[in-house]
């Protein structure tokens, strides 16, 4: 697809005042670890194709976010 293909016509015109509000989100820092896995786990998420890495970073945040929420209960 190219620009050219993109329908525009029921996306509203932006102004300054839509603008006056936006604000910058940085991504979260990411820190370098070494961390060692089991082979089959690091295996299957390489299988699973670009970007196991982020993957694996997403199962891990929403291990954490359904832990926090329990203990917040």
């Amino acid at each position: 697809m190219t620009d050219h293909d993109i329908d525009y016509s029921d996306i509203p015109a932006t102004d300054a005042k839509f603008w006056d509000k936006a604000q910058v989100v940085l991504p979260p820092v990411k820190t370098h670890l070494s961390l060692r896995l089991d082979e089959d786990i690091v295996e299957w998420f390489k299988r699973q194709g670009a970007g196991y890495q982020t993957k694996i970073n997403a199962v891990l945040r929403s291990y954490v976010q359904a832990h926090s929420a329990k203990s917040k209960a």
